[in-house]
């Protein structure tokens, strides 16, 4: 019986570079990005001038309302 030659050497395996700093720390990076964003699209642009801690600010009624009659619709209907 003959001996098998041992197999042949196609490429000899390395360790791989260490990461750059943006691929070891990237999801670090757009976890920040996002939370700023975030803050910024809810609560920095929602108006926070317009109202205040009561709700928005309601406009001035431009007409004067109108007398009220001193006898109510049920005593006017008797």
């Amino acid at each position: 019986m003959a001996k098998k030659p041992p197999p042949a050497v196609i490429g000899v395996l390395t360790e791989p570079a260490p990461p750059t700093w943006w691929r070891a720390h990237r999801h670090q990076v757009l976890l920040i990005v996002g939370i700023f964003l975030g803050w910024q699209l809810c609560g920095a642009s929602s108006g926070a001038a317009d109202h205040d801690q009561y709700g928005p600010a309601r406009p001035a009624h431009s007409a004067t309302p109108s007398a009220t009659p001193s006898t109510t619709s049920k005593e006017n209907h008797r």
